[in-house]
This record gives C-alpha cells, sequence and structure tokens, in this order.
C-alpha cells in the first residue's frame, strides 16, 4: 500500500489544510506528480492562495433529495493517477449515493492503488476518543475514523496553536464569518474546551509515535463484555484504546443461552448485533458463546485465551430478559477471574449536556 501522511489539529482553524497545501508545493516544486483531490477553502485567503500552480481533480456532483452536492470524485483520481493527491477533511461522510460513505474510505482506496495521500483531520474524530470529546466539549461528534485506520499512516504531523491564539485568529474573522464565529465562541470555542482537547491530541500524536517504534510483543490480552445495554458502545471504546496503548490483542464476547440471538427480544437482539458490528468496525475479534451461566463462559474464555483484562459495563438497577442477571454478573466474575483485572466501565454519556 502506498504511503499515507495525516496532518493532525484540535479545531478548525488551527492550520491543517494550510499545512497540508505547504506540503503541496514543496513536493510540487521538487519535481513530484502531486493534484488536489478535494480542498475546503471556507473562504480563507491566505489558505485558498496556496492553491495557486496546483492541478484540481474535479469533483463530482452527487443530487441528494432534489440537491446538488460535490463530493471528490475517486474515480477521476485512480484514472489520472498521481503519485501523490492532496484530501482535506479525512473524516467527511459523503453525501447518501456515493459509492462509499465515507471520505476516509475513498483515501483507502487511492493507498491500495498505490497513490500517496496527505491528508488533514481533528483529534475529535477518533473513535475511541469519542466519549471523552463528548465529556470536555459538550458535543457528540457524528463524523469518526476507526482507530486502525490511524494506525496506517506512515507520517502524522501535529499542527499546534495555543487556544489563546486560535481564539484570537476566531475574533479576527480568519477562521469563520463574524455570525458563525461568535455562535462558536458560545459553543465548540470556549478556551477550557479548546486546551482540553489540544491536550489530547498532544497524547494522541505522542502515543503514535511511540507505536512506530520497535518494541517487545505485549503479553496483554483484552476481553470486552457485550451485552445489549447501550453502555456497550463506550465501553468497546475504551477497551479498543486501552488495547491499543498496550499493543494488546483485544476480544468483544457476547454470552447468549439456549438459542442464542434468537431467544433475545427483537430490541436486546438488534441490540446486541449492533454492538458485535462496532466491535468488528474497530478491528475487534468478536465471539459469540453459548451457555447459560455467562461467567462460567468468560471466565472459561478469559483462562484459555490467555486474558489479562476484562472491562464489564458497570451494572445499572434497570435489566431486562437474560440481562437482567447482570448485576450479580460482576461480583461473580471478579471471583471467578481470580488473577484477571476487571474493570466496571460506568456510562458516561448521559452525565454531559
Amino acid at each position: 500500500m502506498a504511503e499515507l501522511k495525516i496532518i493532525l489539529g484540535y479545531a478548525a482553524g488551527v492550520g491543517k489544510t494550510y499545512r497540508m497545501l505547504l506540503d503541496g508545493q514543496a513536493l510540487k516544486a521538487a519535481g513530484e506528480d502531486i493534484v488536489i483531490g478535494y480542498f475546503e477553502p471556507h473562504a480563507r485567503k491566505e489558505t485558498i492562495a496556496l492553491t495557486v500552480g496546483l492541478e484540481f481533480v474535479p469533483r463530482r456532483t452527487v443530487e441528494y433529495r432534489g440537491r446538488q452536492f460535490e463530493e471528490m470524485d475517486t474515480d477521476a483520481i485512480l484514472a489520472r493517477h498521481p503519485h501523490i493527491c492532496l484530501v482535506d477533511e479525512f473524516a467527511h461522510t459523503n453525501v447518501p449515493g456515493s459509492p462509499r460513505a465515507k471520505r476516509w474510505e475513498d483515501v483507502m482506496v487511492l493507498l491500495n492503488a498505490g497513490i500517496d495521500v496527505i491528508t488533514t483531520m481533528n483529534i475529535q474524530h477518533l473513535e475511541s476518543l469519542n466519549d471523552r470529546v463528548r465529556e470536555v466539549s459538550g458535543v457528540q461528534v457524528r463524523e469518526t475514523v476507526p482507530d486502525w485506520v490511524l494506525k496506517q499512516a506512515t507520517d502524522i504531523v501535529f499542527v499546534d496553536l495555543t487556544p489563546g491564539a486560535l481564539l484570537n485568529r476566531l475574533d479576527r474573522g480568519v477562521v469563520y464569518a463574524p455570525d458563525k464565529a461568535r455562535l462558536a465562541r458560545e459553543n465548540f470555542f470556549r478556551e477550557p474546551t479548546l486546551a482540553a482537547l489540544r491536550e489530547l491530541a498532544l497524547r494522541q500524536t505522542a502515543h503514535e509515535v511511540d507505536l512506530r517504534q520497535p518494541d517487545a510483543v505485549s503479553t496483554d490480552r483484552i476481553l470486552l463484555h457485550v451485552t445489549e445495554s447501550p453502555a456497550t458502545i463506550p465501553l468497546i471504546r475504551r477497551g479498543r484504546r486501552v488495547a491499543d496503548y498496550l499493543r494488546a490483542d483485544c476480544f468483544a464476547v457476547c454470552v447468549l443461552p439456549g438459542d442464542g440471538l434468537r431467544q433475545l427480544s427483537e430490541d436486546d437482539r438488534q441490540a446486541v448485533e449492533r454492538h458485535l458490528n462496532f466491535a468488528r468496525m474497530l478491528h475487534i475479534d468478536t465471539r459469540i458463546l453459548n451457555a447459560n451461566d455467562p461467567v462460567e463462559a468468560l471466565s472459561a474464555f478469559a483462562h484459555t485465551n490467555s486474558i489479562t483484562q476484562i472491562f464489564l459495563t458497570k451494572p445499572s438497577a434497570a435489566g431486562t430478559g437474560f440481562f437482567a442477571a447482570k448485576q450479580l454478573l460482576a461480583m461473580r466474575l471478579i471471583r471467578a477471574a481470580r488473577d484477571i483485572q476487571v474493570t466496571l466501565v460506568a456510562d458516561r454519556t448521559q452525565r454531559t449536556g
């Protein structure tokens, strides 16, 4: 596969696109065959000026609900087949009717075709940080990139700017038009929020650099207990993130009685399937165990597969059907696991408004 370079930031206006275009101009001056596959100007004159002399691949038009939208034309880029392609807004969701749902999926097509890509994204779009970003900002980010995609990057460059300097740029109209800037000040662009996001981005960049260093093989293995509970989604995100930091194998395991999924109510069945599919999207190995006693099944699986950590959703007062007994499961599993660390993960998504 070709090389992927991600230019990472923590908010709009820190200079990601500007840096991408600077790199593009330097590569063109060095004689590289380079094109712009997608560029979002946001009416920023200095950024737009950096596109002069660079070749644009025309966008494709997609009709949706009677309106025309422009998206990156991946097929046209493949036909042009440059050595390097610049692609803005890596986490973007394509308009329904596009060949692929996400722009990062389009980028993977380019990489698989042998085209190097330089792209941009903000830290709040990283899937494993979704719950943490909601805590610090009060905003639920809908457009996310799986962590395994970030790990495909050959190079990650963090574009840094202090929150004070970014807010100064916002007030001067460099980031957004005045009306949008005032709205941003009241919401996402609060200094404590920006400082927290910047810290997340700095830590993630350091982590990605560390991952690219040769190191001993990890002996950790993590088990995530999948149930119908909505708290399973943040549990999977947290478990995936811990596994990445430890360079550990990760399993998402659901224990079902009797006839398995067919024995659950329709709502519980759909929830379990949704959670297992979410884990698969994050490249987590999923397993369904058929057993009447989930504690025995999880404990046996953990010991057979050399699991070192088990993550469970924190028991709540409510529970229905087969999962009503999960209030007792945590304490029983702690006793049965013995030498295995058991972590109860609370659902924090309802705490921030």
